[in-house]
Order: C-alpha cells, then sequence, then structure tokens
C-alpha cells in the first residue's frame, strides 16, 4: 500500500511537505521520485503553465503589453520584461499568485477527500515567497554549485547572465539548507536520490503536523 493512500481517514488533512531547492539542482527529478512512490504532487510551476495558457493571458497582456502570443502568455518575452524589474515582478506576482494558490488549496482539499496521508507542493520559490509557513516539513534539493551551474546553462534559453540573475533573487542554497527539515543530495544518480525521498516518507510517517 502506498504512502499517500494507507488507509488515512477521509477527514484527515494530509502532511504536507514541501519541496524546494534553487534552478538546476534537481527539485524536478525529486518530485517525479516522490509521485512514483505514491503520493501527490502539485506543481506549481505547471499550475502558473496552465494559467499562461489561457485563464490569465488577456490580464497579463494587460499588465505587460506584448508579452502574449495567440492568446497565451510567451514566457520568454514575459521572463525577459520582469527579470530585472522588481516592480515589474512584483506586479505579475500580484496577479499569479492568488490563483496558484487556489489551486493549490483545491488541490489539497481533493487529496484529502481521497484519503491522502502525505501530498508534496513543488514549489520553487518557497522561502522567497514565505510559504514554509504553510508546510509540516520541508525538503531542499540540493548540489554542489558546479553540478547546479552546469545542469542550469545546459537548459535551452538559459545564459549566464541569465543564471546569475535568476541567483541573485533565490535565497542561497547553503540557508536553504540550514532551514530544510530533509536535504536530498541531487550531485549522484538517480538511485541514490530515489532512496533520499524513500528514507524522507519513512520518516514523515512518525512526524506530526505543525
Amino acid at each position: 500500500m502506498s504512502p499517500a493512500n494507507s488507509g488515512a481517514a477521509a477527514n484527515a488533512r494530509p502532511f504536507v511537505l514541501c519541496l524546494t531547492g534553487s534552478l538546476g539542482m534537481g527539485k524536478s527529478t525529486a518530485a517525479r521520485f516522490f509521485s512514483e512512490a505514491g503520493v501527490p504532487v502539485h506543481d506549481s510551476d505547471a499550475a502558473v503553465h496552465v494559467l499562461y495558457e489561457g485563464e490569465v493571458a488577456s490580464e497579463i497582456e494587460r499588465a505587460f503589453p506584448g508579452s502574449t502570443s495567440g492568446g497565451k502568455v510567451d514566457r520568454a518575452k514575459l521572463a525577459a520584461m520582469v527579470l530585472n524589474d522588481s516592480a515589474a515582478l512584483a506586479r505579475l506576482e500580484a496577479i499569479v499568485h492568488p490563483l496558484v494558490t487556489a489551486s493549490r488549496e483545491k488541490f489539497l482539499a481533493e487529496a484529502q477527500a481521497c484519503g491522502a496521508e502525505v501530498v508534496v507542493f513543488d514549489v520553487p520559490l518557497l522561502f522567497e515567497t514565505g510559504l514554509e509557513r504553510h508546510c509540516d516539513a520541508v525538503v531542499v534539493v540540493s548540489a554542489p554549485p558546479d553540478v547546479q551551474r552546469q545542469r542550469a546553462l545546459g537548459r535551452p534559453g538559459m545564459t549566464e547572465e541569465k543564471f546569475a540573475a535568476i541567483n541573485a533573487k533565490q535565497v542561497p542554497d547553503a540557508v536553504k539548507r540550514r532551514r530544510a527539515d530533509f536535504i536530498v543530495d541531487s550531485s549522484r544518480d538517480f538511485d541514490h536520490a530515489r532512496a533520499q525521498v524513500r528514507d524522507i516518507l519513512r520518516a514523515v510517517a512518525k512526524m506530526k503536523r505543525r
């Protein structure tokens, strides 16, 4: 029986395990391993993608003229508009964050109705947005700086300048690690990361909700 549905009462709130990590650390891979273990995962980035496909495209176009194409947000254009403009980024977050929060709350309610014991909130900017206060425990995915840089620069459209700008806006990895309840070291192979995920789920099963 999976850890996500091993007999929890339908009216008991699932244990909320929040997953985060800086750019290029392997957070998405770790999220996949939690999902493979039977744990429902809410992906904040995926929720934003869905919103950008239509629901908020017109509102974002009004706020950032030229940021959409064919009724959808052009993520590259929008990113260029907000990357080095904190006021613009704040305007974008004011539009998007409440809708992502609503998506996350709906996901949690559905997981609770299904009797899930544990859920994962995959949130790239967990500490930056203060969302860790809504978590029962926090998992930080981490790797050495040279591994992070190599992974990040291997992504389509990533440049040294963009990597530096994104990194500068994120809480440093060392700080995230200090604030974490659990750390997944992603510097080795997938089997090693999977084993760490299994260990975390075993530990979580014995923890109390905050």
